[in-house]
């Protein structure tokens, strides 16, 4: 007799013998027992799992001819001894077609499947068709096949086998019971090829054993496959041949996990030579950088569940939920679980990422190999980045400047327009913010979005300088400062750092936010022009224009959505000229309309009417654009805030370090640009 491959001889011919599949053998078993048999089934699932093994099977119990609790068949298997049962097993029934659906795919075949199944079956109970692939019937012949599929007769039965069960029609997929099939688990496979090792006489280790297993990944008939190449190339001692785990490595093409958990480890010491050393051993073995980076991304997987599972590096808790998780052998999982332990979650989420995206570029890059030994350098790198949280935490806190945000014991400090200012010295006894807000440790705080609420040109509203006129503007508070208690509301206001510019001194009092509702007070100089009062209407004229602005661009930062129109308004130049604001923009006439929109220019016109009297008539201009020469530079005007600004050592220093040019300059006191 010819030989047979192990994974036809060792074909299961019970429900009993197939292995990882009890869901759907117990269900079966139970339907024959009660006599509720459809007519139509799908078999669905991972490959050489069962599939069809189950569907022959099944046709052998319906057209078995020993009834069910008789001698000979106790249960709802096939007696194995009749005649149906035997022609079944040996694929020569008449009543039993099995049909490969990837070949006879077409509307002609299933026509004629449908017309021979109005033919009642030659000499068994049910005519039965196994349709292997069925997913590659083509829809016109699915359709073909749907009215034979609602009613059938009473002696046909439909078995369909399919690896694609979303590619059959969903009107196929109601008429029939489906039964999803599971890829079948490492140690139902292990134990499979043991027994099958000791009935073939083949002498084999666990660890040969495991690695075939493995291989299977999930299927039993891959699993047998591989085992039967092996013992084919294996050597033999004393009549019988011998399975080693290295001859196995060597003829799948595939490298001991070994390699992978010395690559993790010069990972993890940050030596990249290393890691570089042993891609270059592996590549020069004739190993194929695609092979390696596959393998490599199922051990970062394995590492990975792992450190979920909280497998230690003795492989300790490996059981249970741990080894339904890893589907390799115990010595895997302890070898997982030391490259685990070297590095945090998030760390081999990145490894496993870095690693799938350079599998995926190596099936279509012309230089494999540099592309394999990139991916493995970026590990080294990754290993070297810095979370951004600690990046900033080793920044030092903004000059003046303490956490924001907790009650009862951070403080609230700011600047006067683009300057930095100190109180001035006085009499008036000294004392720290720390010994006024207690005993309570202040830890200055750095936020990486300090930044962007800095370039708010108008961060205090105005109704607050209406309602308390002296509270103008923010102020830097040193650590330690003049500070007589006074009664008085709590007013906060923005923190922006900027360089030292001297302005006319002009008192004015700030409230900073201190424990038991008590705030301290300190005069400092700030501009005139801040100070004016805008309540009655003769103030909001003299004003003026720049009042305005500051009211209109408030309104637009504060509503949602308007932060181009606000940026807009505080780069226009504004007008007024008796009841009428004219609005210069530099914008072209179709981005005005555009950027200022008429909701932004609806709420422009309902913060101006709550000034003065009320009867501002609001004239937006668009910008001039002159085509043949650039805008010509502004002069900074003497005293005004750009000239200072340009005085100022600290920006001469840069733009000689840097060769820079200051374009504009925001003086945010005023709410316009210089």
């Amino acid at each position: 007799m010819a030989y047979q491959v192990l994974a036809r001889k060792y074909r299961p011919q019970r429900f009993a013998d197939v292995a990882g599949q009890d869901h759907v053998t117990v269900t079966l078993m139970n339907a024959l027992t009660q006599q509720r048999i459809a007519h139509g089934y799908i078999f669905s699932g991972h490959r050489g799992i069962g599939k069809t093994t189950i569907a022959r099977i099944l046709a052998s119990a319906l057209n078995c001819r020993n009834m069910i609790g008789s001698e000979v068949r106790p249960s709802a298997e096939p007696c194995e001894v009749c005649e149906s049962c035997l022609e079944i097993r040996a694929g020569n029934a008449v009543d039993v077609i099995e049909i490969d659906a990837a070949t006879n795919r077409g509307i002609d075949e299933i026509r004629e499947l449908r017309d021979a199944a109005r033919y009642r079956p030659a000499r068994d109970k049910y005519k039965i068709y196994i349709l292997d692939e069925a997913h590659q019937i083509t829809d016109a012949a699915f359709n073909a096949l749907l009215k034979t599929l609602e009613e059938p007769p009473d002696h046909i039965v439909f078995m369909m086998a399919t690896t694609q069960p979303e590619d059959i029609p969903q009107t196929v997929r109601s008429r029939c019971q489906h039964f999803s099939f599971h890829a079948v688990k490492l140690v139902d496979i292990l134990g499979e090829l043991r027994g099958i090792a000791e009935r073939e006489g083949v002498t084999a280790d666990e660890a040969a054993l495991a690695l075939l297993a493995e291989a299977g990944d999930g299927s039993m008939r891959d699993a047998l496959s591989i085992m039967d190449q092996a013992i084919a190339s294996a050597p033999v001692e004393d009549g019988k041949p011998v399975l080693d785990a290295s001859q196995i490595r060597e003829l799948m093409g595939t490298v001991p996990n070994a390699v992978f958990e010395k690559v993790l480890e010069a990972v993890d010491a940050n030596r990249s030579a290393e890691v570089i050393t042993v891609a270059n051993q592996l590549l020069d073995a004739g190993n194929s950088p695609a092979q390696l980076a596959r393998q490599f991304v199922r051990y970062l997987r394995n590492c990975l569940i792992a450190k979920i599972a909280g497998i230690g590096s003795d492989g300790a808790d490996a059981d249970g939920s741990s080894a339904e998780l890893l589907q390799i052998s115990a010595d895997e999982q302890r070898r997982a679980g030391r490259s685990a332990a070297l590095f945090g979650e998030e760390e081999l989420t990145r490894f496993l990422q870095v690693m799938l995206r350079t599998f995926d570029e190596l099936g279509y890059r012309q230089e494999q190999r540099f592309h394999f030994e990139l991916g493995l350098l970026k590990l080294v790198h990754l290993r070297r980045l810095l979370p951004i949280e600690e990046v900033l935490s080793q920044f030092p806190a903004a000059p003046g400047t303490v956490a924001r945000n907790v009650p009862d014991t951070r403080v609230r400090t700011g600047v006067v327009g683009s300057a930095a200012v100190r109180p001035p010295a006085t009499t008036a006894p000294m004392r720290s913010i720390g010994a006024v807000a207690g005993a309570t440790d202040v830890k200055p705080a750095f936020s990486p979005f300090d930044g962007d609420r800095g370039r708010k040109r108008f961060d205090t509203p105005v109704a607050a300088a209406v309602a308390n006129p002296v509270i103008t503007s923010p102020v830097v508070l040193s650590p330690v400062v003049p500070m007589p208690v006074v009664k008085a509301p709590v007013v906060q206001a923005p923190v922006v750092p900027a360089p030292v510019v001297e302005e006319p001194e002009v008192r004015a009092a700030v409230a900073v936010a201190l424990p038991e509702t008590d705030a301290v007070v300190a005069e400092v100089p700030t501009p005139a022009a801040v100070v004016a009062p805008v309540a009655d209407v003769p103030a909001a004229r003299s004003a003026g224009a720049e009042v305005l602005q500051q009211v209109a661009v408030q309104a637009l930062t504060d509503a949602t959505g308007q932060d181009s129109a606000a940026d807009a308004m505080g780069d226009a130049e504004w007008s007024v000229d008796g009841d009428s604001v004219q609005v210069q923009t530099q914008l072209s006439k179709t981005m005005l309309g555009v950027v200022v929109n008429p909701v932004a220019e609806r709420i422009i016109r309902e913060a101006l009417r709550g000034q003065g009297d009320g009867g501002w008539k609001l004239t937006l201009l668009p910008g001039v654009a002159t085509a043949e020469a650039p805008k010509a530079k502004r002069v900074a005007r003497s005293g005004s805030a750009q000239a200072k600004a340009m005085e100022h050592p600290m920006v001469k220093q840069a733009q000689q370090l840097f060769s820079a040019e200051v374009l504009n300059v925001i003086d945010l006191s005023e709410g316009k640009q210089g």
